[in-house]
């Protein structure tokens, strides 16, 4: 039975575009979750779930423990001008360290991640290759061209060492590690690494990361 009642009415328009309303905002927030669940499911996948089955070569890092000190990294182009690591996001950084005179073993970790980005094919393109060099002498010119590619910056070498984890008697620079597209620093290989078993683990996070 319809009524004129105006108030009545008033009440009723009142309801409906609340509900409308209401409405609306689930399907926004059903839209932003679908939206946000690949990058989340890809944190915890990293982080938090751990299934028994799983093995990685590298060794995780809680990022939590290791935050990148920016500022006081104090990362540089090689003439002195800021570069810092942010400005990677969004891709896999595989990350090497040590001082500017190359030797056998820096450049043998050189072209390790050049093979290792390399190996990954049509995914490669996603990583970023970076070394960090620990003083401020000049890079030989061989060196640069051989690695071209590669992001050769300079870096606050104490700020450094208290920010990457080793083990006893190691060195930063003994290892490669690997950055996630967030800016977390996640893992880090063993010295004189297996590059089919590197190859595999970067694969595996780059099959399921929704990110980077």
């Amino acid at each position: 039975m319809q009524t004129n009642n105006p108030e009545i009415q008033q009440g009723s328009q009142d309801r409906h575009e609340r509900q409308a309303q209401h409405s609306g905002r689930l399907k926004l927030l059903a839209v932003i979750a679908v939206c946000a669940f690949p990058i989340v499911a890809s944190y915890l996948t990293y982080y938090v779930i751990k299934p028994t089955g799983r093995t990685n070569y590298g060794a995780l890092i809680d990022p939590r423990l290791h935050p990148i000190p920016e500022a006081q990294l104090h990362v540089t182009e090689l003439d002195g001008k800021a570069s810092p690591l942010e400005q990677f996001k969004g891709k896999w950084i595989l990350l090497q360290t040590g001082p500017s005179d190359c030797q056998e073993a820096c450049q043998k970790q050189l072209f390790f991640m050049q093979q290792m980005r390399l190996m990954q094919g049509k995914e490669m393109e996603r990583i970023e290759r970076v070394w960090l060099v620990t003083d401020a002498q000049p890079l030989e010119t061989m060196i640069m061209r051989e690695y071209d590619g590669t992001n050769m910056l300079r870096v606050n070498a104490d700020a450094l060492k208290a920010w990457l984890p080793v083990d006893a008697g190691d060195r930063a620079e003994d290892h490669l590690y690997l950055i996630d597209p967030l800016g977390n620093l996640m893992m880090r290989f063993p010295k004189d690494a297996d590059p089919g078993k590197v190859k595999k683990d970067i694969a595996k996070l780059l099959k399921a990361s929704a990110i980077g």
